[in-house]
Protein backbone atom coordinates (compact mmCIF):
# COMPACT_ATOMS: atom_id res chain seq x y z
CA UNK A 1 0.00 0.00 0.00
CA UNK A 2 1.27 3.43 -0.93
CA UNK A 3 2.09 5.81 1.91
CA UNK A 4 0.19 9.12 1.80
CA UNK A 5 1.91 12.12 0.27
CA UNK A 6 2.73 14.79 2.93
CA UNK A 7 1.02 17.43 0.76
CA UNK A 8 -2.15 15.30 0.64
CA UNK A 9 -2.12 14.93 4.42
CA UNK A 10 -1.61 18.69 4.84
CA UNK A 11 -4.61 19.44 2.62
CA UNK A 12 -6.81 16.69 4.09
CA UNK A 13 -6.22 17.99 7.62
CA UNK A 14 -7.39 21.47 6.61
CA UNK A 15 -10.81 20.32 5.45
CA UNK A 16 -13.37 20.92 8.19
CA UNK A 17 -17.06 20.18 8.59
CA UNK A 18 -19.09 23.36 9.19
CA UNK A 19 -22.87 23.59 8.80
CA UNK A 20 -22.80 19.99 7.60
CA UNK A 21 -20.58 20.94 4.65
CA UNK A 22 -16.92 20.14 4.04
CA UNK A 23 -15.03 23.44 3.74
CA UNK A 24 -11.56 24.99 3.86
CA UNK A 25 -10.82 28.26 5.66
CA UNK A 26 -9.67 31.25 3.65
CA UNK A 27 -6.43 31.47 5.62
CA UNK A 28 -5.65 27.81 4.89
CA UNK A 29 -6.33 28.32 1.19
CA UNK A 30 -4.17 31.44 1.17
CA UNK A 31 -1.32 29.49 2.78
CA UNK A 32 -1.67 26.69 0.22
CA UNK A 33 -1.77 29.16 -2.69
CA UNK A 34 1.12 31.16 -1.20
CA UNK A 35 -0.84 34.43 -1.20
CA UNK A 36 -2.17 36.57 1.64
CA UNK A 37 -5.71 35.94 2.88
CA UNK A 38 -6.65 39.51 2.04
CA UNK A 39 -5.41 39.08 -1.56
CA UNK A 40 -7.43 35.88 -1.87
CA UNK A 41 -10.62 37.50 -0.56
CA UNK A 42 -10.02 40.58 -2.71
CA UNK A 43 -9.81 38.41 -5.83
CA UNK A 44 -13.03 36.67 -4.81
CA UNK A 45 -14.85 39.97 -4.22
CA UNK A 46 -13.77 41.20 -7.65
CA UNK A 47 -15.52 38.14 -9.09
CA UNK A 48 -18.48 38.01 -6.70
CA UNK A 49 -20.88 36.57 -9.32
CA UNK A 50 -18.76 33.41 -9.50
CA UNK A 51 -19.16 32.68 -5.77
CA UNK A 52 -22.78 32.12 -4.68
CA UNK A 53 -23.57 31.28 -1.05
CA UNK A 54 -23.22 27.53 -1.62
CA UNK A 55 -19.63 28.04 -2.88
CA UNK A 56 -18.45 30.16 0.06
CA UNK A 57 -19.84 31.72 3.21
CA UNK A 58 -18.64 33.74 6.16
CA UNK A 59 -18.42 32.14 9.59
CA UNK A 60 -20.65 33.37 12.37
CA UNK A 61 -19.07 34.46 15.66
CA UNK A 62 -20.29 31.22 17.29
CA UNK A 63 -18.82 29.06 14.51
CA UNK A 64 -15.53 30.94 14.82
CA UNK A 65 -15.51 30.39 18.60
CA UNK A 66 -16.26 26.67 18.14
CA UNK A 67 -13.53 26.40 15.54
CA UNK A 68 -11.00 28.02 17.84
CA UNK A 69 -11.89 25.66 20.68
CA UNK A 70 -11.71 22.60 18.40
CA UNK A 71 -8.27 23.50 17.08
CA UNK A 72 -7.04 24.58 20.53
CA UNK A 73 -5.61 27.87 19.32
CA UNK A 74 -6.22 31.32 20.65
CA UNK A 75 -6.50 32.97 17.26
CA UNK A 76 -6.85 31.84 13.69
CA UNK A 77 -4.61 34.68 12.60
CA UNK A 78 -1.01 33.58 12.66
CA UNK A 79 0.47 37.07 12.93
CA UNK A 80 0.17 39.57 15.74
CA UNK A 81 -2.79 41.92 15.70
CA UNK A 82 -5.74 39.72 14.84
CA UNK A 83 -8.25 40.10 12.06
CA UNK A 84 -10.92 42.72 11.38
CA UNK A 85 -13.40 40.39 9.68
CA UNK A 86 -14.71 36.88 10.31
CA UNK A 87 -13.21 34.11 8.20
CA UNK A 88 -14.66 33.00 4.91
CA UNK A 89 -14.86 29.30 4.12
CA UNK A 90 -14.96 27.67 0.70
CA UNK A 91 -16.83 24.51 -0.29
CA UNK A 92 -15.50 22.09 -2.89
CA UNK A 93 -17.28 24.05 -5.64
CA UNK A 94 -15.84 27.30 -4.32
CA UNK A 95 -12.34 25.88 -4.41
CA UNK A 96 -12.91 24.72 -7.99
CA UNK A 97 -14.12 28.22 -8.90
CA UNK A 98 -10.98 29.74 -7.38
CA UNK A 99 -9.00 28.19 -10.23
CA UNK A 100 -10.70 30.61 -12.62
CA UNK A 101 -9.92 33.58 -10.36
CA UNK A 102 -6.35 32.74 -9.33
CA UNK A 103 -4.41 31.93 -12.46
CA UNK A 104 -0.88 31.24 -11.24
CA UNK A 105 0.75 27.84 -11.82
CA UNK A 106 0.85 27.30 -8.06
CA UNK A 107 -2.89 27.98 -7.81
CA UNK A 108 -3.66 25.46 -10.56
CA UNK A 109 -1.52 22.73 -8.95
CA UNK A 110 -2.91 23.38 -5.48
CA UNK A 111 -6.48 23.46 -6.81
CA UNK A 112 -6.08 20.03 -8.33
CA UNK A 113 -4.78 18.62 -5.03
CA UNK A 114 -7.57 20.27 -3.03
CA UNK A 115 -10.28 18.87 -5.30
CA UNK A 116 -8.65 15.43 -4.99
CA UNK A 117 -8.69 15.81 -1.19
CA UNK A 118 -12.43 16.59 -1.25
CA UNK A 119 -12.98 13.48 -3.42
CA UNK A 120 -10.97 11.34 -0.95
CA UNK A 121 -13.07 12.71 1.89
CA UNK A 122 -16.30 11.94 0.05
CA UNK A 123 -15.14 8.39 -0.71
CA UNK A 124 -14.15 7.86 2.92
CA UNK A 125 -17.57 9.08 4.04
CA UNK A 126 -19.34 6.72 1.65
CA UNK A 127 -17.13 3.82 2.72
CA UNK A 128 -17.78 4.62 6.38
CA UNK A 129 -21.53 4.62 5.78
CA UNK A 130 -21.29 1.25 4.02
CA UNK A 131 -19.28 -0.23 6.89
CA UNK A 132 -21.81 1.06 9.43
CA UNK A 133 -24.63 -0.51 7.39
CA UNK A 134 -22.83 -3.87 7.47
CA UNK A 135 -22.26 -3.57 11.23
CA UNK A 136 -25.97 -2.87 11.77
CA UNK A 137 -26.89 -5.90 9.62
CA UNK A 138 -24.48 -8.14 11.54
CA UNK A 139 -25.83 -6.85 14.84
CA UNK A 140 -29.38 -7.79 13.82
CA UNK A 141 -28.23 -11.25 12.71
CA UNK A 142 -26.37 -11.87 15.96
CA UNK A 143 -29.40 -10.80 18.00
CA UNK A 144 -31.60 -13.24 16.02
CA UNK A 145 -29.05 -16.04 16.32
CA UNK A 146 -28.68 -15.42 20.06
CA UNK A 147 -32.41 -15.99 20.50
CA UNK A 148 -32.29 -19.22 18.44
CA UNK A 149 -29.24 -20.49 20.35
CA UNK A 150 -30.96 -19.76 23.68
CA UNK A 151 -33.98 -21.82 22.55
CA UNK A 152 -31.71 -24.73 21.51
CA UNK A 153 -29.83 -24.66 24.83
CA UNK A 154 -33.13 -24.66 26.78
CA UNK A 155 -34.42 -27.61 24.74
CA UNK A 156 -31.22 -29.57 25.44
CA UNK A 157 -31.53 -28.82 29.17
CA UNK A 158 -35.08 -30.14 29.19
CA UNK A 159 -33.97 -33.35 27.46
CA UNK A 160 -31.01 -33.92 29.77
CA UNK A 161 -32.80 -32.94 33.01
CA UNK A 162 -36.42 -34.04 32.62
CA UNK A 163 -38.80 -32.45 35.09
CA UNK A 164 -39.36 -34.46 38.25
CA UNK A 165 -42.79 -36.06 38.35
CA UNK A 166 -44.85 -37.00 41.38
CA UNK A 167 -44.49 -40.74 40.63
CA UNK A 168 -42.25 -42.88 42.76
CA UNK A 169 -42.96 -46.11 40.98
CA UNK A 170 -41.64 -46.78 37.48
CA UNK A 171 -44.04 -47.26 34.60
CA UNK A 172 -44.69 -50.82 33.38
CA UNK A 173 -44.47 -54.30 34.92
CA UNK A 174 -41.93 -54.74 37.67
CA UNK A 175 -41.36 -57.74 39.87
CA UNK A 176 -41.40 -57.13 43.55
CA UNK A 177 -37.96 -58.11 44.69
CA UNK A 178 -38.71 -57.75 48.35
CA UNK A 179 -41.33 -59.93 49.96
CA UNK A 180 -44.43 -58.23 51.24
CA UNK A 181 -45.01 -58.43 54.91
Amino acid sequence: MKSPDPEEVAIDSRIRLIRGVSVILDIDLAALYAVSASALIQAVHRNQKRFPSDFMFQLTNQELTNLKSQTVISSLRRTHGGRRHRNWVFTEQGVAMLSSVLRSDTAVKVNIEIVRAFVRLRRATIFSAQVMSLVEDLSKRVDTQDAVISDIVESIRQIVDPPASGRTRPIGFTADLEPKE
